[in-house]
């Protein structure tokens, strides 16, 4: 296989979670895979950096005591054969709305990848509310690990990444039969407070609960009214930053 894919495997969960174990196995049928994770959990992490991390050898790969990031640098600069493409996850838990990308460990490991110009897949596996947390079994991932094998074989040659830095893949738990596969954008719904008691401020995320209920305010369209619906979502995001010049910043500019 001279001429198989070359695939850099990183997560957030940890080298030992059984998404990425779903994610090895089936990307090991259409490629060299490489895996370089953090040792344990990174969740939540964005694009932190340790900057000079320990690594030892595993089964998969090579297990890293820092961050997602640490790893992509460590696997696309040292570890590795230089990836054609970088797979991040797949985690216990959906990485879906706006304001979830620059939060997730997960999503993070992919724009770390977009930055170095290499094509990267972030996956992650919707667990409800109403059942987190609880320990996920590798068969639930096998799903969204095929749906992400198919983007890694095909989306390349397709010329996808010539729009897109990296793909967001959201899946929700298997059912019987087909799961059909839909592109999205982000959903912009925000619904996060905060209490106090006890001096300790407690941070409430409640958008979960919405995936749980019988109504969702995301419009049609959006990553998180896919996952509701029972399909998988496939976003297509860019990673720098955009600027856009504004006339009201450029008369503060001028005038300062």
């Amino acid at each position: 296989m001279s001429d198989a894919r070359e695939i850099l495997l990183t997560n957030d969960d940890g080298i030992d979670s059984p998404g990425i174990r779903a994610l090895y196995d089936a990307l090991s049928e259409v490629g060299n895979v490489t895996t370089v994770a953090p040792a344990d959990d990174q969740s939540a992490v964005g694009r932190a950096m340790t900057y000079e991390v320990p690594v030892a050898e595993h089964e998969l790969g090579y297990a890293l005591e820092g961050t997602p990031s640490d790893c992509v640098v460590a696997g696309l600069a040292e570890l590795g054969p230089y990836p054609d493409i970088v797979v991040s996850g797949c985690n216990e838990g959906a990485n879906i709305g706006a304001y979830v990308l620059g939060r997730s460990g997960t999503v993070s490991a992919a724009v770390e990848a977009a930055f170095f110009g290499v094509p990267a897949i972030a996956a992650s596996l919707h667990v409800p509310q109403s059942e987190w947390p609880r320990d996920t079994e590798p068969a639930e991932y096998e799903e969204v690990a095929e749906a992400v094998k198919y983007l890694v074989e095909r989306a390349p040659d397709a010329g996808v990444f010539e729009d897109a830095e990296y793909l967001n893949v959201n899946a929700p738990l298997p059912t019987e039969g087909h799961t059909p596969m839909v592109v999205t954008r982000p959903s912009h719904v925000y619904d996060m407070d905060a209490t106090e008691e006890d001096g300790v401020v407690t941070l409430h995320d409640r958008t979960w609960q919405q995936m749980d209920s019988d109504s969702l305010p995301d419009p049609e369209g959006t990553d998180r009214r896919a996952v509701y619906e029972g399909k998988i979502s496939v976003s297509p995001l860019t990673a720098p930053h955009t600027t856009e010049r504004h006339e009201a910043l450029d008369d503060l500019a001028e005038r300062y």
